[in-house]
């Protein structure tokens, strides 16, 4: 094999995210990189130290595709409409990438600085969205949790099939988010009594 010309950490990740949309994150292997990139396995090693490296910075690029979709839906909006359009951007991507899904649910391990502040992006969108509901920090972080529990779970289900009824997926999808945003909304009236 001769070496592919341009080849970079950037690129590898691509070559890898191909594998993961392909055929999962549990197929990915250093070798089916390589073999994309058409370079023998060894000279990954210029652009990424091993496999858990690979994946880690995977996660990175996956959290922060997500952060930039959340932040470009929610642009512009507020309230309601902006919580539908976080959770529409969401969907859209898991719907794009189903096999991405294990970079958003684990937590990043807190001493990798690059990665926390890159899941961090993506809860500050959610933040800035539930503002005008006038919740404080804390309020915030659950309202937070359950919009993505809520949205990652529906998604997750869509992409394995999990919906056998013959109803329309894309209108339950609608009632959902009438649920969280009027959940939202009769928690922040809570709130303020």
């Amino acid at each position: 094999m001769s070496p592919r010309a341009g080849l970079t950490t950037d690129a590898v990740v691509t070559l890898a995210l191909t594998v993961v949309d392909e055929t999962g994150p549990d197929s990915l292997t250093l070798a089916k990189v390589a073999e994309r990139a058409n370079v023998a396995a060894p000279s990954l090693y210029k652009h990424v130290k091993s496999l858990a490296d690979l994946r880690r910075l995977i996660d990175l690029r996956v959290v922060r595709e997500m952060a930039d979709a959340l932040r470009s839906a929610a642009t512009g909006r507020e309230g309601g409409e902006a919580v539908a359009a976080l959770a529409d951007a969401y969907r859209d991507y898991l719907r794009k990438h189903p096999r991405r899904t294990q970079a958003l649910v684990t937590a990043p391990d807190a001493a990798d600085v690059e990665l926390s502040t890159a899941t961090h992006a993506v809860a500050e969108v959610a933040f800035a969205v539930l503002r005008p509901f006038g919740f404080d920090h804390d309020r915030a972080v659950h309202a937070t949790r359950c919009i993505r529990a809520a949205v990652h779970g529906f998604a997750g289900l869509e992409a394995s099939g999990g919906f056998g009824r013959p109803e329309d997926i894309g209108e339950s999808f609608e009632v959902l988010k009438e649920m969280l945003v009027q959940g939202l909304a009769n928690c922040a009236e809570q709130d303020r009594k």
